[in-house]
């Protein structure tokens, strides 16, 4: 999740619209309290926990138990020490500061205090810490977005080393390592697992169910385009659907009376248009090479690496930021705010637009995050039914016409604990206690369906979530499904994250305003990157792994190399395919 993004609580529904934080807020939680600690007590306070908060679970009470047992007897060096934490303010995080932080404590005696405050903070509070090495926070919970940052540089303590050295005797025999489904996303050049994956949530397509399959409207639409109504594979049919919902529904673009609209998006010149093009948009047109979970030797930003060393971002260079697709991703994007999402949109920023979808206008969505799916399953709202069931669902994201199998379709934000070199080592290993108890066995069902960004395999899996599955418009089916795989992080190709993420929206905004071409865009983007890398290569930042550019050529000669970047289409658009998201579920579940 790039910084500064709010993701939606639950109580931020009002009336029948979603409402999203604007603003981030700083709160800790589960400083226990004074007295000595017996181990009584301890037992006591487990036993309450797991019978009333830690359920359900995927595992026994008596695996639960045993689980905390193990943590209180690890943690027994560090009882009385006060250790200080961090992350963004999103539902399961504060479900962690507000509830496991104080169990935790609890359960081990260590005093913890979890802080809430904006990304873009802890990303500052991380930086500080790493440039003037004094230990502000004891763990991070930042973005595996910054996997790339993280490997190059000399400050994160990569926990494949921490697991199998240090902190050994603080490392649970249940962690399961293999059941994060996110830890690919963790992984550096080097094979090496820097982080762990705290929290997950996709972006994905959101559309109204209940018109896709009313009989009348899809005869309308079927009249008018010659196929079937139904989930959009590629870009060709989302366009045909927007311009239907749009303008041809019912003769005027109305349903029950109600003007409505076949796209939303946003498009104000604000860092939040960064991250809408950066969490994978051009690697859904096609940009980039196959490759999960992302492409190689050219990932979804359009960075060349050669043997991990990032070599250019522009076509000139081997790269493919302003390459034909990427070009066709911003243009795509401009088309479809302009003619067919409603007209203020372009003036909207990610917070205000974020409320549209909820309001019951909207036929469909390319670029909605899950992270939304409990706020928007509130009773009352005109995207709901009286029963509680979603009168919308979500299915994997059409692509452009540059897209190939083995590409990755989508982003996946992946909120992962991150320790510092720079941290003493026996807070370190309280801290990292703490990780491994929020994201146990114990209690990561539950804060599943707390906050509904899922990281273990075993718990999408769970009795509860198969029960409970219609409740979600599709997103257990979708984590249960075989495309799960295609929606990744920003990979490993970015080398400082931070700089770069920058340059984004700048550049896509004048393509709104009109002020640029989306070629001109790019073409900016791109060279800008590349000033980036430049500097990195002159300080040999990454090590092995520094950026060291190419040497400019004809663009010919890198469209007649293998993969990307690749010339433009002659036919940017297709034929439009659909599916039946009954079928298409169906399979999914025959396939699981």
């Amino acid at each position: 999740m790039p910084f500064g993004r709010k993701i939606p609580k639950r109580s931020t529904i009002c009336a029948a619209v979603l409402v999203l934080l604007a603003t981030g807020c700083s709160q800790g939680g589960g400083s226990a309290g004074g007295g000595e600690f017996r181990e009584a007590d301890a037992k006591a306070a487990a036993q309450r926990w797991v019978s009333t908060e830690f359920t359900p679970s995927t595992l026994s009470k008596e695996q639960q138990l045993a689980e905390m047992d193990w943590f209180m007897k690890a943690a027994a060096p560090y009882r009385g020490m006060e250790i200080n934490v961090v992350s963004e303010t999103i539902t399961t995080h504060e479900y962690e500061s507000q509830q496991l932080a104080k169990a935790f404590s609890e359960i081990t005696g260590i005093r913890l205090k979890h802080d809430l405050i904006q990304e873009g903070d802890v990303i500052e509070k991380l930086q500080t810490q790493i440039q003037g090495g004094q230990n502000i926070y004891d763990a991070y919970v930042n973005d595996s977005d910054l996997i790339g940052t993280h490997a190059r540089g000399d400050y994160v303590l990569p926990l494949s080393d921490y697991i199998a050295g240090e902190g050994k005797a603080v490392t649970s025999p249940t962690l399961d390592l293999e059941d994060f489904i996110g830890i690919s996303f963790t992984t550096g050049p080097d094979k090496k697992i820097y982080q762990l994956p705290d929290q997950q949530f996709a972006n994905l397509y959101w559309f109204r169910y209940d018109w896709f399959t009313d009989p009348a409207i899809k005869k309308q639409f079927r009249d008018a385009y010659g196929y079937e109504l139904g989930v959009p594979v590629n870009w060709a049919a989302y366009e045909d659907i927007a311009d239907f919902f749009t303008s041809k529904v019912n003769g005027d673009g109305t349903i029950d009376g109600q003007k409505v609209y076949g796209h939303m998006d946003y498009g104000r010149k604000d860092p939040s248009l960064g991250w809408r093009f950066t969490d994978a948009w051009l690697s859904m047109a096609g940009n980039g090479d196959p490759g999960i979970p992302n492409g190689l030797p050219v990932d979804d930003w359009g960075i060349r690496v050669e043997n991990c060393r990032p070599v250019g971002s522009s076509v000139s260079r081997g790269g493919d930021t302003n390459g034909p697709a990427a070009v066709y991703a911003l243009t795509k994007y401009v088309d479809w705010l302009k003619k067919y999402a409603p007209r203020e949109a372009a003036g909207m920023n990610f917070s205000e637009a974020g409320p549209v979808p909820a309001q019951g206008n909207i036929a469909q969505q390319i670029f909605w995050y899950t992270a939304f799916t409990a706020d928007l399953t509130q009773p009352g709202l005109p995207v709901v039914n009286e029963d509680g069931t979603p009168k919308w669902r979500m299915a994997p994201s059409p692509h452009g016409a540059y897209w190939k199998d083995g590409h990755k379709l989508g982003y996946q934000d992946a909120g992962s604990w991150t320790l510092l070199k720079s941290t003493p080592a026996e807070r370190r290993a309280a801290a990292w206690l703490y990780a491994q108890f929020v994201t146990s066995k114990t209690v990561s069902l539950k804060k599943s369906i707390v906050g509904l960004t899922f990281i273990r395999d075993t718990d999408i899996r769970s009795e509860y979530f198969e029960q409970n599955a219609e409740k979600y418009g599709g997103l257990i089916e979708f984590y249960r499904g075989p495309a799960r795989v295609q929606w990744t992080p920003t990979g490993t190709n970015v080398p400082d994250y931070p700089r770069l993420a920058q340059l984004w929206w700048q550049n896509v905004a004048t393509a709104v305003t009109g002020e640029t071409t989306p070629q001109q865009s790019m073409d900016s983007l791109a060279k800008q990157q590349d000033d980036i890398l430049s500097r990195l290569e002159r300080r040999g930042y990454g090590g092995q792994c520094a950026p060291k550019l190419n040497q400019e050529r004809d663009a010919r000669y890198w469209f007649d190399q293998p993969g990307a970047p690749v010339a433009k289409l002659p036919d940017e658009r297709g034929k439009p395919e659909t599916l039946d998201y009954d079928e298409l579920i169906a399979r999914w579940k025959k396939a699981d």
